[in-house]
């Protein structure tokens, strides 16, 4: 038989510590699953009798609430964004790595400038534009000023930085322009960065609840996150009903990560890549 491996005692200790770094971050979310599972007459409660527990305040929300209408927001409007930022910040960042102008330099510091912008700081005029246009509560309203973003841009370029150029020079001296090269070329290896990028700026965008929440004034634009904030009132909170709406918000995001997760982690590690 074959011996046993000795485990040494940092590994044991570095194991422990992801197993409690993961029961951690998992806890919250099993308390709120169960919770969402609980009558109203037990929330408040920290036993759990598991013979009261179902499905009927995910039953409640689904009939008595436009839920659908919610989700359908939520996924047009975060479609909309994630597929416009792929393709601006694709296309910035690419310029930015790879074309050189005037003003370069200056306008990638002025990127990063924007980047340590609090959003608060724009919130009013850009508040006070959107409404001289008509776009409150429009689907244009939600989804054009966000069609881009700097974080995107900047981890685009850095990814682009990390592509060797004799591709791009190959490429040239078969005849390809510069458009061909990076719609034919650039783009097609760059499956990783695009794949972190979508997690991201779809997660950003069904997370969303700010502006969405100035910009929505009535029920059926909601998106799900500013509808699951119609269960909170100024003397009460369904908290049974909101945490098992929330429940329902997260499985998307799950469901998103848990597919693309590889090629996250990939794109996150090849955007470090200096000049």
């Amino acid at each position: 038989m074959k011996k046993l491996k000795k485990i040494s005692p940092l590994r044991i200790l570095f194991y422990l510590i992801l197993i409690s770094y993961a029961a951690i971050t998992i806890g919250p979310f099993l308390w709120s699953f169960i919770v969402s599972l609980k009558p109203s007459s037990e929330v408040g409660k920290s036993t759990i009798d598991f013979s009261t527990l179902s499905f009927k305040n995910y039953k409640y929300i689904l009939s008595n609430f436009p839920f659908s209408r919610w989700m359908f927001n939520s996924i047009v409007v975060g479609l909309i964004c994630t597929i416009g930022n792929l393709i601006f910040n694709s296309m910035a960042g690419y310029a930015l790595a790879r074309i050189n102008f005037p003003g370069k330099k200056a306008l990638f510091l002025g990127i990063l400038g924007m980047m340590m912008i609090p959003g608060q700081v724009i919130m009013v005029p850009m508040y006070m534009l959107l409404s001289k246009l008509g776009w409150i509560n429009t689907y244009k309203g939600l989804t054009i000023p966000f069609l881009t973003s700097m974080f995107g841009i900047f981890l685009m370029r850095q990814f682009f930085l990390s592509i060797p150029k004799s591709l791009e020079e190959a490429a040239s001296i078969d005849g390809l322009g510069r458009f061909g090269i990076f719609f034919r070329i650039i783009l097609p290896t760059s499956t990783t960065a695009l794949t972190t990028q979508f997690i991201l700026m779809f997660t950003g965008s069904w997370n969303a609840f700010l502006w969405p929440s100035l910009l929505t004034a009535s029920e059926s634009m909601y998106t799900l996150p500013v509808g699951l904030n119609s269960f909170y009132g100024q003397h009460y909170s369904l908290w049974d009903q909101v945490l098992a709406g929330a429940m329902l918000l997260s499985v998307p995001m799950i469901i998103v990560f848990l597919i693309f997760q590889k090629n996250f982690i990939k794109g996150i590690a090849a955007t470090g890549s200096k000049e």
